[in-house]
C-alpha cells in the first residue's frame, strides 16, 4: 500500500523520519497556497492509495488538553470571506459560494474515511493569519464550530476529496487560540503525540 505523509515543516515530523517507515514524504510548507501547489505537484507524478498530514495546531477548546493529538474529520476554509463592522461573514453567507457544491457539504470538507477510527476526532478550520485579537478568533469559532485551527488543513482535505484518494489529518495539539506567548506552548509534545498517533492510525487505516 503507498502512502504519501504531508507536513507543513519538517520539524513536524522529525520523529517519524527517525523512525523510517515505510512511507513517501512531502515537506510542503506553510499555508494553502504552499500545500495544494506541492500535494498536487506530487500526485501529478505518484499514485498513492492513501495521504495523511500530520502537524501541530491550536485549539479554541479549553476542554482539549495542550499536547495531546487528534483527528480532524472536517475543516474549512474559515477566513475566506468578509470582515465588516467587526462582524465575519463567510463566502457562503456573502452569497458567493453554494455551500453544497462538491467537495464540500454545508460548507465543510468532510473525511468520509475516519468514521470507523476510534481515536478523539474534532472539526478543524483553516486560516492564513494568526492573531491575539479574542473577537475575531470567537467569531471563527462560533461561525465554523470549529476546535482546531491550522493554517494548511482545509487544502489537504479539498485536495484529497476532490481527487477520491482515502485520507486523515492528524495534529498534535501545541496552544490555545490568541494565546501568543510561545511559552506556555507545547510544541514538543504536541509534535511527539502527533507522530504516535499517526504511528498506531498507521496499522488500521489501511483496512479501513
Amino acid at each position: 500500500m503507498n502512502t504519501l505523509v504531508i507536513a507543513s515543516t519538517i520539524s513536524e515530523i522529525q520523529p517519524l523520519l527517525e523512525t523510517k517507515p515505510q512511507v513517501d514524504w512531502l515537506i510542503t510548507g506553510i499555508g494553502i497556497h504552499h500545500t495544494i501547489f506541492k500535494l498536487v505537484q506530487k500526485l501529478n507524478t505518484h499514485k498513492y492509495d492513501r495521504l495523511f498530514q500530520v502537524g501541530i495546531a491550536g485549539t479554541y477548546d479549553d476542554s482539549i488538553e495542550l499536547g495531546e493529538a487528534l483527528i480532524v474529520e472536517s475543516d474549512c476554509f474559515a477566513d475566506l470571506g468578509v470582515w465588516e463592522n467587526k462582524t465575519w461573514n463567510s463566502i457562503i453567507e456573502m452569497g458567493w459560494q453554494n455551500p453544497n457544491e462538491f467537495p464540500f457539504e454545508q460548507g465543510k470538507l468532510i473525511n468520509p474515511h475516519v468514521n470507523a477510527l476510534t481515536y478523539k476526532k474534532r472539526s478543524g478550520a483553516t486560516v492564513q493569519r494568526l492573531t491575539d485579537d479574542l473577537d475575531e478568533t470567537n467569531q471563527m469559532r462560533l461561525h465554523h464550530k470549529a476546535s482546531v485551527e491550522t493554517m494548511e488543513g482545509a487544502a489537504f482535505h479539498y485536495v484529497a476529496l476532490q481527487l477520491g484518494i482515502p485520507f486523515c489529518q492528524i495534529r498534535g495539539i501545541s496552544n490555545y487560540v490568541g494565546e501568543r506567548n510561545k511559552t506556555k506552548w507545547k510544541i514538543k509534545e504536541a509534535i511527539e503525540s502527533s507522530c504516535t498517533l499517526f504511528q498506531e492510525v498507521d496499522k488500521t487505516f489501511s483496512i479501513l
